[in-house]
């Protein structure tokens, strides 16, 4: 199974592709969608349109999963992440990709056993079960492998339990 990871954003959409095979897991590609920021917010939606479109195409992911928003600090951008989500909704939607939410609390407890865990915790336990090229420094890249291993890690428990 190859799992797209996305964390939604306006000025960068971080993405993986993380194979799912016989319980191991493969980083296939990763990297991140970054809008011109002296564009139009529209034209920046279209930008992410059309590169996750074009990402889509040469993976062929079975499934995705998506950050879901639930809480945000920041006032001013949740609005901007929002619409970005749902344009990736809409191209999953459209491409037939099944798509699983999971907010960060979850990819968090997922990942390291615990929710609360800060952004260097989690980075060091994907190190720990994903081997990343050590140029992927991007936090938006780290939380889509974060977001790609979560579901893969809720595919195996599945599994289990059948």
């Amino acid at each position: 199974m190859l799992i797209l990871g996305i964390d939604p954003g306006i000025g960068i959409t971080g993405y993986s592709f993380v194979e799912f095979k016989n319980d191991t897991l493969t980083l296939v590609a990763s990297g991140s969608i970054q809008t011109d920021k002296t564009a139009p917010h529209p034209r920046r939606l279209l930008e992410l349109k059309n590169d996750l479109y074009f990402l889509i195409k040469k993976y062929k992911p079975d499934c995705a999963s998506v950050e879901q928003l639930f809480f945000f600090k920041n006032q001013k951008t949740i609005i901007p992440v929002a619409q970005a989500r749902g344009v990736i909704l809409t191209v999953l939607e459209e491409n037939k990709i099944p798509m699983y939410e999971y907010t960060p609390l979850v990819v968090k407890q997922t990942i390291t056993g615990h929710g609360r865990s800060d952004k260097t915790t989690v980075k060091m336990m994907i190190k720990n079960c994903i081997e990343i090229d050590e140029k992927v420094k991007l936090d938006d890249t780290i939380d889509s492998i974060a977001l790609a291993v979560c579901h893969a890690q809720n595919q195996r428990f599945k599994e289990e339990i059948k």
